[in-house]
């Protein structure tokens, strides 16, 4: 229970338990086409007055080859309709596809400086990734690029919660 007694903000998906392993089939070490699909997420009790949700994973045990840990951005997706529960599986790169209430909703670019999901691919496993979804209270209008910079500039001031998963590589 939050603070004010309402249920909590929480993000969740059915493949992967909070802290649990990420499957070789959403990442970039799966074979063939269970390559690098997007995860399904689901998350419940979005706060009172969101219009917008916005989604950001990273690795952030990403280390940088000159220096400190700098998280690593696998996806970031913006504007998805508060009327929305989840992103289904395999959902990035689909939304005009999938289409309906899914058909708004922008890819942005992830680090490899292309749109949507790609899945971890590491030198050595045990990284955590970090699915943070941001309900906010208004849409975003963030050009063509996407990128996660744009988002987290755009959305200050605008928060109305926060729900994080966990999961590892």
């Amino acid at each position: 229970m939050a603070s004010d007694g309402s249920e909590e903000f929480r993000l969740v998906s059915p493949s992967i338990g909070n802290e649990g392993k990420i499957p070789r089939h959403y990442t970039d070490e799966g074979q063939g086409a269970k390559k690098n699909i997007s995860p399904p997420l689901e998350w419940y009790n979005v706060p009172q007055g969101t219009k917008t949700l916005a989604l950001v994973v990273e690795d952030i045990d990403a280390p940088d080859p000159n220096g400190p840990i700098v998280p690593w951005v696998h996806w970031v997706v913006v504007n998805i309709p508060a009327t929305v529960k989840g992103l289904p599986e395999g959902f990035s790169g689909k939304e005009e596809e999938v289409g309906g209430e899914y058909a708004g909703i922008k890819e942005g670019n992830n680090d490899w400086k292309v749109p949507g999901w790609r899945g971890p691919r590491l030198p050595n496993h045990g990284h955590r990734f970090e699915f943070r979804l941001y309900a906010l209270d208004d849409e975003l209008h963030l050009g063509n690029k996407v990128t996660k910079d744009k988002l987290m500039e755009a959305i200050e001031g605008h928060v109305v919660g926060e729900a994080v998963l966990m999961a590892k590589f």
